[in-house]
C-alpha cells in the first residue's frame, strides 16, 4: 500500500503563489513518474505537469511558465511551485505517483485564486 500526503492548498489572491507538496510513504520500491493533476467543479481532471524518474517535465500549455514541478528523491517528494496564479487555476489539485506495483492518487488539495 502507498499513502500520498498533500499539503500546500489554500486561498490566494490572483497573482499570488503557492506551494504545493506530496509526499509518498510505504510500499514504495521504485517511483517513476511523479505528476500533479486538477479538477475544477464540472470539468474533467487535467494534467498540470508530470515529471520523470530522470527529472524530465511536461507541462499543460495553460501552465508553462508559471508553475514548475521538482521531486526529491530522498524524501519520496514531489512539488508544484504555483506563481502568477490566475482564476482558473481555483480546482482541486490531485498528486499522482507512479511505482513498480502501481499507479496511485492523493486525496487532493483546494487551490482557490481570488480575483
Amino acid at each position: 500500500q502507498v499513502q500520498l500526503v498533500e499539503s500546500g492548498g489554500g486561498l490566494v489572491q490572483a497573482g499570488g503563489s503557492l506551494r504545493l507538496s506530496c509526499a509518498a510513504s510505504g510500499r514504495l520500491f521504485s517511483i517513476n513518474d511523479m505528476g500533479w493533476y486538477r479538477q475544477a467543479p464540472g470539468k474533467q481532471r487535467e494534467l498540470v505537469a508530470t515529471i520523470t524518474s530522470s527529472e524530465r517535465t511536461n507541462y499543460a500549455d495553460s501552465v508553462k511558465g508559471r508553475f514548475t514541478i521538482s521531486r526529491d528523491n530522498a524524501k519520496n517528494t514531489v512539488y508544484l511551485q504555483m506563481n502568477s496564479l490566475k482564476p482558473e487555476d481555483t480546482a482541486i489539485y490531485y498528486c499522482n505517483v507512479n511505482t513498480y506495483f502501481g499507479n496511485y492518487w492523493g486525496q487532493g488539495t483546494q487551490v482557490t485564486v481570488s480575483s
